[in-house]
């Protein structure tokens, strides 16, 4: 655990401030979930909660699934985080960060599919693969994720038929999550 050296009070709600700089690094935002740990030496340590994260054993086996089918590998992500991997090295993107450019996407809820002619989507930091297709994971109205296959060479473009598998994987996902 890393101090920061900033001390805040709580008040007479039993509420407290969390600084801005340390929402903008851990990219907490307003209604975000967090989750509340203590331990026996008084710590008391807040984590975001990550209601994807929760079914990223069932995401892995559908991204297996969606890989072998699609052949394409697969990323499926939080908010925050990949949480599941398929068809490519796990060490290469499990648990990076995603990248701005993609969470702008899911917050416009819209579908990324390649052409010849769009931008490409770098949805991992830190790694030099675009998506050839992806889609946000909405659960009870909001976004929680999202379900990416990704490119394999440069001049991939997405077809209908894979747009509709991320789009079902999505929404599959979205519903496991509502139940």
């Amino acid at each position: 655990m890393k101090a920061t050296g900033i001390v805040r009070r709580i008040d007479d709600l039993g509420r407290v401030v969390i600084p801005k700089e340390i929402r903008r690094t851990m990219r907490i935002r307003e209604g975000d979930p967090l989750e509340i740990f203590t331990d026996n030496n008084g710590e008391v340590i807040f984590k975001k909660y990550s209601p994807i994260g929760e079914l990223s054993a069932f995401a892995g086996d559908y991204g297996d699934c969606l890989n072998k089918i699609s052949g394409y590998p697969v990323i499926v992500c939080d908010r925050d985080h990949v949480v599941s991997v398929a068809g490519m090295p796990k060490k290469e993107v499990l648990e990076r960060r995603i990248t701005p450019q993609l969470e702008d996407m899911m917050d416009l809820r819209k579908t990324h599919a390649l052409s010849s002619d769009s931008k490409r989507l770098h949805p991992v930091e830190g790694v030099d693969r675009f998506a050839l297709v992806a889609s946000p994971i909405v659960a009870a109205g909001d976004v929680v994720g999202s379900v990416m296959l990704m490119a394999q060479e440069n001049g991939a473009v997405s077809s209908e038929t894979e747009v509709k598998l991320v789009q079902t994987a999505a929404a599959f996902l979205g519903r496991q999550m509502e139940e």
